[in-house]
C-alpha cells in the first residue's frame, strides 16, 4: 500500500465545484447560440422586410445589418441577397463599392454578382441568402 491510499485527497471547494459547473454550462448556452462554423448560410427572420428596391444602387448594393443581410444589385434590376458575415473570420461586412462586398477586418472583397471572393484572405464565397422581390419591396424569403 501507498501513503496515497491510506490518505485520500480532501474533496474539491465548493467554489470549485460552481466555477467548473458555471463554466460547461456556458459552453453548452454558447454551442447552442450557435457557433463560427454555421455553413447553413441562414440570416434573418424568414418574411422581414428589408426595404424597396430603390435603395439598393446598381452595380453596388446595401448592408441590412440587423437582418445579416447583403442585398445587391449588379445588373439594372437584378438583385442578389448574401450573407453579411465574413468566410475568412466571421466579421461582418461593412460596404460595398465598386462592384465587391467589403470586410473590414482583413480587407477580403467579393463580387456582388455571385458573392465570390475578389480579393482574400478569404478563401470561401459569401452563402446566398434568401431574398423576395415584390414589385419595389425586398423581404428575407
Amino acid at each position: 500500500m501507498t501513503s496515497e491510499s491510506l490518505h485520500p485527497l480532501p474533496a474539491p471547494a465548493r467554489r470549485t465545484v460552481v466555477a467548473a459547473v458555471g463554466a460547461a454550462g456556458l459552453a453548452v448556452a454558447l454551442t447552442a447560440c450557435g457557433s463560427g462554423d454555421d455553413s447553413s448560410g441562414s440570416t434573418g427572420s424568414s418574411g422581414a422586410s428589408l426595404g424597396k428596391t430603390s435603395d439598393i444602387p446598381e452595380g453596388g448594393g446595401k448592408i441590412f445589418k440587423d437582418e445579416g443581410v447583403v442585398v445587391t444589385q449588379p445588373t439594372a434590376g437584378t438583385f442578389k441577397g448574401f450573407s453579411a458575415k465574413c468566410t475568412h473570420q466571421g466579421c461582418a461586412v461593412s460596404s460595398v463599392a465598386d462592384g465587391v462586398i467589403v470586410c473590414p477586418c482583413h480587407k477580403s472583397h467579393f463580387s456582388v454578382e455571385d458573392g465570390s471572393v475578389k480579393q482574400g484572405p478569404a478563401t470561401q464565397a459569401l452563402p446566398a441568402a434568401e431574398i423576395k422581390v415584390s414589385g419595389d419591396s425586398i423581404t428575407l424569403a
